[in-house]
C-alpha cells in the first residue's frame, strides 16, 4: 500500500456503466418518493441519499464528533461491487488475490478468517454469495498497525461493532497482509443482512462511521498517542515529498491562496512549529513563498503536485524493491515511469516483478527491464477473466491503447449500414464470400465482448443490433477498455532470455533475426543481454543448417521459422506420445479437429492446445478461449488466420 491517508472513497462503479446507470435511475426514484414524503420539506434542505441504509445515525454522530486528543488515526478504503446474477468469477478472483502468495510476515500465501475461524472455506463462502446482488470490499489499515503482534482480535472486535452499528449480523472473511509498508487487512463483506435481504449501508457510515470506529478500537489496544509520539510523527511530515496532514491544515486555513499565520490560534504550539516547518519546507519545493513575515503565498496546485511527488516516491521505492527480490543491478537514475498519454512507442522488456498498483481495484503494475538499458515501471490496469498476470523474466512488448475503432470495427459498420444497423455472419458471408469462418468469427467475438459492457445487443436469430452508429459505439467501447487497462501487451517470449539460444523452437531471437524491422539495444543492461544472446543464436543456427554466413551477411533457409516449429512439435508429439500410447496426428489449414480439450503447453514457439481422441491427439495453436472448455468437447475448423472452435460440438458435427 502507499503511504497511510487520512482519507478514502467510496467506488459505487465505472463510469459509462449500465449497471451504475441502473443504480443511479433506482436512487433518483428513491429521492422522489423520499422528497414526496416529506424527507427535503425544509426550505433549502437538499437530499443526497447519503442516509439511506443502515448505520446513517450512528456515521452522522460520528462524523460530527471529529478525532479526540491522542486518537490513532486508521485508513479505510471502501469499494461496493456489483455481482452479476448468479456469476461468482469476480467473487473468487478476488478471493485467490486476498490469498495469494507471499503476503504473511514469513512469505507465505494469505489464509482467510472470519469471525469464529482462523480458516475459512473460501469456496463456501463465494457459494453462499452466489445470489448477492452486491458485495463490500474494506482495506483497514491502521497507523500503527506493525505494533501489534495479530491484526485478527482487532478486525473481529472491528465487525462485531459494525454489527452493533448496522444492527444486524454479518458474513464476512478476511485476510492479513504483511508485504508492505503498513500492515493491512482486506475484508470482503456479503451483501445481505440476517434476514436475506440486500444489506443497505448508509454512505455517512462507510465515510465516516467505519473509519472512527476503527480509530477507537486500535487507539483502546495500543492506548493514546503520547506526545512525543504525535510530535515524531509530525517532525516526520514536515519534509515528507507527499500530501501531509499538515498540507491539509495548511490548504484549509489559506483564504484565496494565501495564509496568515499571525491570524491562527487554538493550535498547539508543536502542531504550529511544525506548520511553520512544513511551509519551508515547500518554499524550498517553490510551492509556497513568504511575501512578507508571517504572510506565506501558496501554490493552488499544492494538492496534485503533492500527490504525484508521492506516487513517484512510492513507485521507486517499488522499483527498488523489486530489482532487488530480482538481483538485477541497475542504476537508480535509469529509473523511468512509462506515460501511456504521452508514450507513442513500444517498449520491450523482461519482466523483473510484478504487483498491485492499486490493491482495492486490483491494478496492476510491472517492472520491465528495458531493451533500451532503462528500467519502466508500468501500470497496466485490470486483468480481463481470461488474461493472465505478467510472469517474471518472461519477455514483453508495451504499447499505449489508443481508443480508436479498429479494422474489425469498420467491417461491422459498413455491413450494419447496408442493413439498417443489423449484422449477421451470413450477412457478413454475403458482403464477403472469400472471409473464412475465422476471419468472421472474429466479428462476431468482437460484438460479443461489447454485448457484455451493454453497448450492442443480440436478438432473438442470433443477428446483432450494431446501429447505425456503430463507429461511435466502438470508440465508447474503447475509451472504457483504455480506462481500465491502458497498456496492450504482447507476450514475446514465455522462456528466459538465457534459455533462448540453444533452444529447439522459433524462439523470439528467431523472429528478430529474420524481420525486417531493425532494432536498437543498448550495450548496457538488458539490450547488451540481447545482443550476446542473438550472436549466439546466430551460431546456433549455423550449426543447425538453418544459416548460413554469405558475402559478410547471415543468409536464412526459407521457411526457417516454420522449420524450427515444426521439430519441436515433432520432439513434443514424441514425447506425449511415448507417456500416453497415443498417436500424434497432423493438422493442415482445412482440416477439421474435434476431441477433447486436455491442456495448455508453453514451448519456446509460443502456446498449443493439446486436444485428444480415443486413440490419437492433436498439437494446435492455443486460444484463451479453451481454458473455458478444459476437460471438455471441443470442434474446430482449421483456417487461414487460425482456428474457429466451437465448446461442447457433438463429434461428426460441422461448423
Amino acid at each position: 500500500m502507499r503511504e497511510i491517508e487520512d482519507e478514502f472513497e467510496v467506488k459505487l462503479g465505472r463510469i459509462g456503466n449500465r449497471r451504475t446507470k441502473r443504480a443511479a435511475s433506482y436512487l433518483r426514484r428513491v429521492r422522489q418518493e423520499a422528497a414526496k414524503a416529506g424527507a427535503s420539506a425544509r426550505p433549502g434542505s437538499s437530499f443526497t441519499g447519503g442516509r439511506i441504509g443502515r448505520g446513517h445515525a450512528q456515521g452522522a454522530v460520528l462524523a460530527g464528533r471529529g478525532r479526540s486528543q491522542g486518537q490513532r488515526r486508521v485508513v479505510i478504503k471502501a469499494r461496493i461491487v456489483r455481482i452479476k446474477s448468479g456469476d461468482t468469477g469476480a467473487v473468487r478472483a478476488h478471493l485467490r488475490y486476498v490469498q495469494r502468495d507471499g503476503v504473511t510476515r514469513e512469505g507465505e500465501p494469505g489464509e482467510l478468517y472470519d469471525a469464529s475461524s482462523d480458516r475459512a472455506d473460501g469456496n463456501s463462502f463465494t457459494e453462499r454469495s452466489a445470489g448477492d446482488r452486491h458485495q463490500f470490499r474494506f482495506i483497514v489499515a491502521p497507523e500503527d498497525s506493525a505494533e501489534l503482534a495479530d491484526l485478527k482480535p482487532f478486525v473481529r472486535d472491528l465487525m462485531r461493532q459494525m454489527e452493533q452499528d448496522l444492527g444486524t449480523r454479518l458474513e464476512w472473511v478476511a485476510a492479513d497482509h504483511f508485504n508492505t509498508g503498513h500492515p493491512h487487512t482486506h475484508i470482503v463483506l456479503r451483501g445481505k443482512d440476517d434476514r436475506g435481504d440486500d444489506l443497505v449501508i448508509a454512505r455517512d457510515y462507510i465515510a465516516h462511521g467505519f473509519r472512527s470506529r476503527a480509530a477507537e478500537l486500535i487507539t483502546r489496544e495500543l492506548g493514546p498517542e503520547t506526545v512525543i509520539g504525535v510530535a515524531r510523527k509530525l517532525q516526520q511530515e514536515v519534509t515528507a515529498e507527499r500530501l501531509t496532514r499538515l498540507d491539509r491544515s495548511i490548504l484549509r486555513d489559506a483564504f484565496s491562496g494565501a495564509l496568515e499565520l499571525g491570524a491562527l490560534s487554538g493550535r498547539a504550539p508543536a502542531w504550529q512549529t511544525a506548520r511553520i516547518g512544513r511551509l519551508r519546507t515547500l518554499e524550498r519545493m517553490g510551492l509556497a513563498e513568504e511575501t512578507e513575515p508571517g504572510r506565506w503565498r501558496i501554490d493552488p496546485e499544492l494538492e496534485p503536485k503533492l500527490r504525484r511527488m508521492g506516487e513517484r516516491g512510492d513507485i521507486i521505492k517499488t522499483m527498488h524493491r523489486e530489482m532487488a527480490a530480482a538481483g538485477v543491478t541497475r542504476a537508480a537514475s535509469d529509473y523511468t515511469i512509462f506515460d501511456p498519454e504521452r508514450s507513442a512507442h513500444r517498449l520491450v522488456g523482461r519482466v523483473v516483478g510484478e504487483g498491485f498498483a492499486d490493491e482495492l481495484t486490483e491494478r496492476r503494475y510491472v517492472v520491465i527491464d528495458g531493451v533500451d538499458g532503462r528500467t519502466h515501471y508500468v501500470e497496466i490496469g485490470t486483468l480481463r477473466a481470461d488474461e493472465e498476470p505478467p510472469v517474471r523474466n518472461t519477455i514483453l512488448e508495451l504499447r499505449a491503447r489508443v481508443a480508436e475503432p479498429r479494422a474489425i470495427d469498420r467491417t461491422i459498420a459498413e455491413i450494419a449500414a447496408r442493413h439498417g444497423g443489423i449484422y449477421s455472419d451470413r450477412l457478413h458471408r454475403e458482403f464477403d464470400p472469400q472471409a473464412s469462418g475465422e476471419f468472421v468469427g472474429s466479428h462476431v467475438r468482437r460484438l460479443e465482448a461489447m454485448r457484455r459492457e451493454g453497448i450492442v445487443s443480440r436478438l432473438a436469430d442470433g443477428s446483432w443490433s450494431a446501429g447505425q452508429d456503430y463507429l461511435d459505439r466502438a470508440l465508447r467501447y474503447e475509451e472504457l477498455q483504455q480506462s481500465r487497462s491502458p497498456v496492450r501487451v504482447a507476450v514475446l517470449s514465455w522462456q528466459r532470455l538465457e534459455d533462448l539460444p540453444q533452444a529447439l523452437g522459433a524462439t523470439w531471437l528467431d523472429r528478430k533475426l529474420v524481420g525486417r524491422e531493425t532494432a536498437e539495444f543498448a550495450s548496457a543492461g538488458f539490450g547488451g543481454e540481447v545482443e550476446t544472446a542473438l550472436r549466439a543464436r546466430r551460431q546456433w543456427l549455423i550449426e543447425q543448417g538453418l544459416a548460413r554466413e554469405e558475402g559478410g551477411q547471415l543468409r536464412f533457409a526459407r521457411n526457417m521459422l516454420e522449420t524450427l516449429q515444426a521439430r519441436e512439435l515433432s520432439r513434443t508429439a514424441a514425447d506425449i506420445s511415448a507417456r500416453t500410447g497415443l498417436e500424434p496426428i497432423d493438422v493442415k489449414a482445412g482440416d477439421k479437429i474435434d476431441g477433447v480439450y486436455r491442456r495448455m503447453l508453453t514451448l519456446n514457439s509460443g502456446r498449443f492446445a493439446l486436444i485428444e481422441r480415443s486413440h490419437e491427439f492433436a498439437l494446435v495453436a492455443w486460444r484463451p478461449v479453451l481454458e473455458r472448455a478444459r476437460g471438455q468437447l471441443v470442434t474446430g475448423q482449421v483456417g487461414g488466420e487460425g482456428i474457429s472452435w466451437s465448446i461442447g460440438i457433438k463429434r461428426g458435427l460441422g461448423l
